[in-house]
């Protein structure tokens, strides 16, 4: 019994020291912080408003459970001012001073981000930020070993265009801020938004930079008519108070203000010129894209803090330390976390490899600890203080919030999840001005023009009169031929005359159709038989009144003769317009013609004319036919909404050379008209012998004739103008497109030579050849590619003598990756040698890591 007892105490005596060490030996994990230390740039001290963040990080991985509590990270910070040189200077100083690093933590600066981002693969290095990536870091080819915590810029844009869509906005303007330590940022921020709304079919009418003089760039915007404007921006007190004095806000117009980074952007005191009322009245239902910056749950996360623990501690530390608050502190937090959790797998995996492999005691190469600690970063997957912690194409998986001002409080109306880029908006919250959404442009109605069923039956009915009246005049006439009165001057003039008020009549009835309803080879056949009746009507009608004036000027003639000559000088001058006419009216003008005589003249002129008017309709139904056109005419207000345009449209028969065939009409057929009208005039006061011609009532038919001719041509020269007005309405549209188009091609030259950068430092080897593949980020046109590709085979002929050179990357090749680190290993050391400040060189930036040449012995 007693043995037993002194073997339990044994054993209680080993277990008591053996549990506390093994709690307190924690293997260190070195980590490079990248940080400006210094507020540089127009920033503020981000290293001390974040640091307490990542101390609560540091001080609460050290209780948790092993496997991850048995490791403690060592931040080395580095001071990169934000000078992308410096940055680049102090990582190869501390790389080298050692130990070995694997991972980056931090980098706020998008220069220094860009710059160390791409040489990360080379340096065997997988970092780590808390800040907004640049959408032109985008690349996952170039930049696979960034991770951020923070939603990148693209994710805000994504979310604008899915804004845009679910109100149907298709017309936008874009603001951007400029400034110290912003421009860079905001650019690419801004290219990317463009792109995007390009890609979607969205036209930007205007995309202006402003920096100092805001209203005047607001000004341009209310010119251009643009209501729905993207403001990309951190201070908008300014261009609010802008947009109260141009009156750029209320039911008409809508701000949607997006910016990078995290945290809500509240409105800032009122400038110069501007009241608080004004202000808020300005902001009032503008939407705001954030980040959320903090999880709403109140369950615990994966460090057992609630984010409102977290948040109450980090507060704490912050006075204490009398720091500002930093908007990036809970993406700082998590952060640390996804580093921590990352290097401890690999840190396992190493020690389960070195004790249960095959390859015992080997350890593991740098680009398997890349890799493993590249996969431990895309599968992270816990739930951190700004939500649940995920990537997906190395970008952060989270939600963002559409805040809409509303009074003088921000309503969250809406949120936009980035893993299924799905918007969920609540519209029971969004309130706007009007009676809905703001619309992107005035409401253009379309208004179909149709002649009015009132106006079309009264002259239908008078024109179905007119040919019954003259269906029973022609049927009388030729019935009662022999016994008709007007025998002496001529039956067949009048049933010619009949006919051609019967076919003049029945043009109008086929005019007022409406062809909405017909099909297309129907109205072709009504187009052209308007055109035949009309026509054909007119030119029989003006060509018997023509000879029977002729018939009473003739008698004027033979009564009084010194008369004779005037009137030949007027005809012969009147003939210069038109020379076979004068051909045939020559012999009539001669005094010798006895009125007995026949008037075989007269009847050569009407045949004439009659088949010069079928040979020009049958040359036009030939070869340029009529077809049922849209026309459109000039826009006008609504009289009730003064928002919304009436655009008219009607209907009309019309054809591609419509004005030449117009003019080939009017060119036999106006000098016919007109010396109508004078020899008429001419006969006005002549006395006929039979009493049923009046020349008084002859001149008027021939002047009303006229009177309705000339109506006739000057409304299709009216619409002719009208015509003109909308083709001037369409080159402003087209202008419009081709500053857009014009747009498009800037970004998809950006993108050509962001690929053709991107490709010519990524080499390939073995037997692969060199291709340009456009990446998917990169949208470009058909045309554009169909180029593009065709210079890609050029380069790729340009190569291949290279190639083929190279093309086993054997053990032995000289660009194979052992040789390259080998070089690498023998070039990096004489490098670095010229910074040693014993040997000549210069100091190092940040940590004066060499101060001594035994550090340069030990390496």
């Amino acid at each position: 019994m007693d043995r037993l007892q002194n073997v339990l105490c044994l054993l209680l005596v080993c277990w008591l020291p053996v549990g506390p060490v093994q709690a307190l030996v924690r293997h260190p994990l070195p980590v490079l912080w990248v940080m400006p230390v210094s507020s540089g740039s127009g920033r503020e001290n981000l290293t001390a408003a974040v640091a307490p963040a990542v101390r609560l990080a540091l001080q609460d991985l050290k209780n948790q459970p092993a496997p991850l509590g048995n490791y403690e990270m060592e931040l080395q910070l580095l001071d990169s001012k934000c000078d992308p040189a410096k940055a680049l200077k102090a990582l190869f100083d501390a790389m080298w001073a050692g130990p070995k690093y694997l991972l980056l933590f931090g980098g706020v600066c998008p220069p220094v981000t860009a710059l160390i981002a791409r040489s990360l693969p080379a340096l065997s290095l997988v970092q780590v930020s808390f800040a907004p990536v640049s959408p032109s870091l985008s690349n996952r080819k170039l930049y696979g070993n960034l991770f951020s915590t923070v939603p990148s810029d693209r994710a805000l844009n994504q979310a604008v265009v899915k804004l845009l869509h679910r109100h149907r906005w298709t017309r936008v303007g874009v603001v951007t801020q400029e400034g110290a330590g912003l421009s860079e940022e905001k650019i690419h921020m801004r290219k990317d938004l463009v792109r995007q709304l390009l890609k979607a079919n969205v036209q930007v009418s205007a995309t202006d930079s402003v920096s100092e003089d805001v209203c005047s760039r607001l000004q341009q915007l209310k010119d251009l008519d643009v209501r729905i404007i993207i403001g990309q921006f951190e201070e908008d007190s300014e261009l609010f108070c802008c947009a109260y004095r141009l009156n750029l806000f209320g039911a008409r117009y809508q701000w949607i203000v997006v910016s990078g980074g995290a945290g809500g952007r509240r409105l800032g005191r009122p400038a110069s010129g501007c009241t608080a009322s004004g202000l808020l009245a300005a902001a009032n239902g503008s939407i705001r894209l954030q980040i959320r910056a903090l999880s709403n749950t109140h369950s615990p996360g994966v460090s057992g803090r609630t984010p409102q623990e977290y948040q109450d501690s980090y507060l704490r530390q912050l006075v204490e330390q009398r720091s500002e608050v930093s908007p990036l502190h809970a993406f700082a937090y998590d952060a640390v976390w996804v580093a921590a959790r990352a290097l401890s797998q690999v840190m396992e995996a190493a020690k389960h490899r070195e004790k249960y492999s095959a390859q015992r005691n080997t350890s593991m190469s740098e680009e398997e600890a890349e890799r493993r600690l590249l996969e431990a970063v895309r599968n992270t997957q816990f739930e951190g203080v700004t939500g649940s912690v995920s990537f997906r194409n190395g970008e952060r998986v989270t939600s963002i919030e559409l805040i809409q001002i509303q009074g003088s409080s921000g309503v969250l109306v809406g949120e936009f999840s980035t893993s299924n880029q799905q918007l969920r908006l609540m519209s029971h919250l969004l309130k706007f001005g009007g009676p809905g959404p703001a619309r992107d442009g005035p409401l253009v109605r379309l208004d179909h023009r149709h002649v009015s069923l009132l106006l079309y039956c009264i002259v239908s009915s008078a024109a179905a009169v007119t040919i019954i009246a003259s269906l029973l005049v022609l049927c009388f006439v030729i019935i009662n031929r022999k016994h008709w009165l007007l025998s002496s001057s001529g039956v067949s003039q009048d049933e010619l005359l009949l006919l051609g008020v019967l076919l003049s009549s029945s043009s109008v009835l086929l005019s007022g159709l409406d062809g909405v309803a017909l099909s297309d080879w129907t109205i072709e056949i009504l187009c052209s038989a308007r055109l035949w009746t009309l026509s054909v009507g007119h030119t029989v009608g003006v060509t018997v009144l023509f000879t029977k004036s002729w018939r009473l000027y003739s008698l004027c003639v033979s009564r009084q003769k010194p008369v004779c000559l005037p009137v030949c000088l007027s005809v012969c001058l009147s003939a210069c317009l038109s020379v076979l006419l004068s051909a045939c009216l020559s012999v009539c003008l001669c005094p010798s013609v006895k009125l007995q005589s026949p008037p075989r003249p007269a009847g050569l002129v009407l045949v004439f004319v009659f088949l010069l008017d079928v040979l020009v309709l049958t040359s036009w139904q030939i070869l340029d036919p009529l077809r049922l056109v849209e026309l459109q005419h000039s826009t006008e207000h609504d009289r009730v909404d003064q928002d919304v345009l009436l655009r008219p449209h009607s209907e009309s028969c019309s054809s591609t050379n419509m004005e030449l065939w117009l003019t080939a009409v009017y060119g036999y057929k106006a000098p016919l008209l007109g010396l109508s009208c004078f020899v008429a005039w001419s006969a006005r006061a002549a006395e006929a012998a039979h009493p049923a011609i009046s020349s008084r009532r002859l001149t008027l038919s021939v002047f009303a004739v006229a009177a309705f001719s000339v109506a006739g041509v000057t409304g299709s020269l009216h619409m002719v103008n009208v015509e003109e007005e909308e083709e001037e309405e369409e080159l402003r549209r087209l202008k419009q497109q081709l500053q857009s188009r014009s747009a498009q091609l800037d970004m998809e030259t950006d993108a050509i030579h962001r690929l053709l950068s991107e490709t010519s430092g990524a080499p390939q080897h073995g037997n692969q050849q060199h291709q340009l593949t456009p990446s998917p980020s990169i949208v470009l046109s058909s045309d554009t590619r169909h180029h593009f590709l065709s210079g890609t085979w050029t380069h790729e002929a340009q190569v291949c003598a290279e190639i083929t050179k190279s093309e086993a990357s054997g053990p032995n090749d000289v660009n194979s990756p052992e040789h390259v680190r080998r070089r690498l290993s023998i070039q990096l050391p004489i490098l670095h040698h010229s910074y040693l400040p014993a040997v000549g060189g210069v100091s190092s930036s940040s940590s004066s890591l060499f101060s001594s040449r035994e550090a340069f012995v030990h390496c």
